[in-house]
């Protein structure tokens, strides 16, 4: 369901909108309007709709105004007006649509069929990002991380993760299996959500999996021996807090 908010200056352009949204525009429902840019200014803030009928002449000033304020806006916007000289200003403000009073029913459901592919796919990439970050979260009693590659997720149990190589803007993962899976995420981004307790960053360029360590050699910042054999430095600045793991 599209959540909308109504502005405009008259009560009855208002009502007669909602009962044509409710006929006509069944995704749709109708959660609050103002005739005020003020009140809408706090009330859209409060409600936070998908989607804005917007009138552009107010009597407290013209609504691009309100859409200042608003800025960076968390919603589409459809102007409704009987002024046609704003249309290209609208544009500006990267609106989804324009409708001329009196409204035509197959404009609205045009605009109204836009507003809910483009309000979806926005939820879609939300609720992915909320996905990785409620997977990826260390409190998690299930020890999988999800890990964006380019065909999707791949969900990897983190006791299978031996380590992670930076490869500037993406990142590989080396697994028990041995299996090296590139993912587009970079490094300081796997070294912020992996549990700290199981994973550390020896080097800028490394993070590895510490129940994974099969020797330590002394030196400088000393080198890691991992039970694949990998053979990894130690950066010097990070040799105390390494150490202190295992204190």
């Amino acid at each position: 369901m599209i959540s909308c908010y109504i502005v405009d200056d008259e009560k009855n352009n208002i009502k007669l909108l909602e009962k044509i949204i409710n006929e006509f525009c069944p995704h749709f429902k109708v959660i609050g309007n103002s005739t005020d840019v003020v009140v809408a200014f706090n009330q859209i803030n409060h409600l936070k709709p998908d989607l804005v009928f917007l009138d552009v002449v107010m009597p407290l000033g013209d609504s691009f105004g309100l859409l200042d304020r608003l800025l960076p806006l968390n919603f589409e916007v459809i102007m409704v007006t009987a002024h046609e000289k704003f249309a290209i200003k609208a544009i500006s403000y990267d609106v989804l649509g324009y409708l001329l009073k009196p409204v035509n029913i197959k404009e609205l459901q045009d605009l109204a069929q836009k507003a809910i592919d483009k309000i979806s796919n926005k939820k879609s990439v939300e609720n992915l990002n909320i996905l990785v970050s409620g997977i990826n979260n260390s409190k998690l009693i299930h020890p999988n991380i999800a890990v964006p590659t380019i065909e999707g997720l791949l969900f990897i149990d983190l006791e299978n993760i031996i380590r992670i190589e930076a490869g500037g803007s993406y990142s590989n993962i080396f697994t028990t299996d041995r299996k090296k899976i590139m993912s587009s995420k970079n490094i300081k981004e796997f070294e912020e959500i992996l549990p700290k307790n199981k994973f550390f960053r020896v080097h800028n360029s490394h993070i590895i999996n510490i129940n994974k360590l099969s020797k330590y050699e002394k030196g400088r910042g000393g080198f890691v021996i991992l039970e694949d054999g990998t053979k990894i430095e130690v950066a010097s600045r990070r040799k105390i807090d390494f150490l202190n793991l295992f204190k």
